[in-house]
C-alpha cells in the first residue's frame, strides 16, 4: 500500500485550523442530538405508529434470513 505523506506549509497554522474543524464538527453533532431528542419526544406517538406498521416487514425480512441460513 502506498503512504500517504503529508504536507505541511511550515507557518504553523495546520494545527490551529484542525482543531477549529474539529470544533465546528462537534459543535455540530451536539446540535443534531439535542434536535434529534426533541424530535422523538415531540412526534413519539407518530413514531410508535411507524414501528407498529414496520413490524410485519421486520418479520418477513428475519424469515427471509433464517430460511437463508438454514438452506446452507
Amino acid at each position: 500500500m502506498a503512504e500517504e505523506v503529508k504536507k505541511e506549509c511550515g507557518c504553523g497554522c495546520g494545527s490551529g485550523s484542525k482543531m477549529i474543524g474539529t470544533l465546528i464538527k462537534v459543535i455540530l453533532g451536539l446540535g443534531f442530538l439535542v434536535l434529534g431528542i426533541l424530535a422523538l419526544i415531540r412526534w413519539f406517538p407518530a413514531l410508535l405508529i411507524v414501528g407498529k406498521g414496520c413490524i410485519g416487514l421486520f418479520l418477513i425480512m428475519v424469515g427471509v434470513i433464517t430460511l437463508a441460513i438454514a438452506k446452507d
